[in-house]
């Protein structure tokens, strides 16, 4: 059996060399020009090095947009951000917060450019968090010239991913059966709000929408107060987990086929698959779903209590857990109570329950309770803040946060990758990056244009080239 990462550096493909991909064993032999740098790429760095990906991914997009984050294939791939040549990302404005500029950009002009940087106070939190280890090519898509660069591009990279409307691109010449025939080795992922075929599919979804329209919004929140959205964009989110869990499976499947597919991932999709119990309770059961806040429909005592101090929250998953926590508490009475001996008379309970552990607890402070349950296997967790949560002892041990020197705004710091990997592990290289920093690297290294070239294109409006001078 070979594993994982071993196999993966053969799945790069490019149009300038041939592949042959041979099987025997899940095995593949690949005689690309480019497959020892590859190899030597596929020790240096994450699983997937090697695997080159065409973002077209934006926020608040003309006309509609579709919030979209990939987070773990931008740790593990070289990404290429395309973006608009004078504004670039949306996200780059969603501030305050912003990082300030350390350095004077307006010195970094190309004067035969005639798009110049947008001046915003610095680097948004917004977007310095989600686009870490990429690379920004600024191209107007909206013009022909634009659209046959974005098609060389195409023909030079293993995964596309885009969040227009549905047909958009396609109108551009820029659509999955445009690019297949180009590439037809291209994995082309659509991320939308309700998929690309059905009624809902020209519509715009962004994530608070979706959670109202499938169900989430109706289950968040105070069983007497209103439906309440989730405190992060979690559909976004998820979304951007099911499309790099299918991207990765294409390109497994790639390996067989020597073909890519169009992937139709939608936020409405990966909602509805995260209702989990609560959507197969209703499907199943007929149950309508109603809010319980911070408490559990099928488990007492699950929910927060107030202290004398901070609040905390209980999680007793069984009966064992229930006897240690009461008895610790110095409330052993209720551990031989009938009305509270199982769970299912608990639940019957409920009200009596909590009322008793909250009048107890509110005599006591938060961190006496903790010390009191530590280590006595009941789930017993403060409810941390922001501050909290990034001095949590195993947040730093794990060394989850990460520092970067950003060239513009200096050093930075940002929440890791989430998995570690033991043969192959993922690395924060480089910073987000200024606007157009990597088009002049990108259309010189990839697609062989000349400085000539590019300065022609840059005074025509089609990519910017800015000169960065940090």
């Amino acid at each position: 059996m070979h594993s994982f990462s071993k196999l993966v550096p053969s799945l790069r493909f490019s149009s300038k060399s041939s592949s042959i991909y041979h099987l025997k064993s899940i095995q593949v032999v690949n005689f690309s020009a480019s497959a020892s740098r590859h190899k030597a790429e596929s020790s240096t760095t994450g699983p997937l090095s090697g695997i080159r990906i065409l973002d077209m991914s934006r926020v608040l997009g003309i006309p509609k947009n579709f919030v979209f984050n990939i987070d773990i294939l931008k740790n593990i791939a070289e990404v290429i951000k395309i973006e608009h040549p004078k504004m670039g990302d949306d996200t780059r404005a969603w501030g305050p917060p912003y990082a300030p500029y350390k350095v004077d950009i307006t010195k970094s002009e190309n004067p035969k450019n005639k798009i110049q940087p947008h001046r915003y106070k610095g680097e948004s939190a917004y977007y310095l968090c989600v686009n870490r280890n990429k690379k920004s090519v600024t191209i107007n898509i909206k013009e022909k010239k634009g659209q046959e660069i974005i098609k060389e591009l195409a023909k030079n990279c293993d995964v596309f991913i885009e969040n227009y409307v549905p047909g958009k691109l396609a109108e551009m010449g820029l659509g999955y059966e445009d690019l297949k025939k180009v590439n037809d080795k291209l994995i082309y992922a659509s991320v939308t709000g309700y998929g690309t075929t059905g009624p809902y599919s020209n519509k715009p979804g962004y994530d608070v929408m979706i959670e109202a329209e499938a169900g989430l919004m109706h289950i968040t929140g105070e069983k007497d107060r209103s439906p309440v959205k989730v405190g992060v964009a979690i559909t976004d989110i998820t979304t951007g987990l099911y499309a790099h869990g299918s991207i990765i499976a294409s390109l497994l499947k790639r390996l067989g086929s020597n073909k890519g597919q169009h992937l139709d991932i939608s936020l409405m999709n990966s909602q509805l698959s995260t209702l989990a119990n609560i959507g197969s309770g209703y499907l199943i059961g007929g149950l309508e779903a109603s809010r319980w806040g911070a408490e559990h429909i099928s488990v007492v005592p699950y929910r927060n209590f107030k202290t004398k101090t901070d609040p905390i929250c209980i999680g007793c998953g069984n009966d064992k857990q229930f006897k240690i926590l009461v008895k610790s508490l110095g409330l052993e009475w209720m551990a031989s109570d009938p009305r509270f001996i199982s769970n299912t008379s608990r639940i019957h309970h409920r009200e009596l329950v909590d009322e008793t552990i909250q009048d107890r607890l509110s005599l006591m402070t938060r961190d006496e309770i903790l010390k009191i349950m530590d280590n006595k296997g009941v789930p017993v967790t403060p409810i941390n803040n922001m501050a909290q949560t990034f001095s949590h002892p195993q947040v730093i041990a794990k060394k989850l946060v990460k520092e970067i020197d950003h060239p513009a705004v200096g050093n930075i710091k940002i929440v890791g990758p989430a998995v570690g990997y033991s043969e192959t592990p993922l690395k924060v290289f480089n910073p987000p990056p200024m606007l157009g920093q990597h088009t002049k690297e990108v259309l010189g290294s990839i697609l062989g244009y000349t400085e000539e070239n590019m300065d022609t294109l840059s005074s025509e409006g089609i990519i910017s080239t800015f000169d960065y001078k940090f």
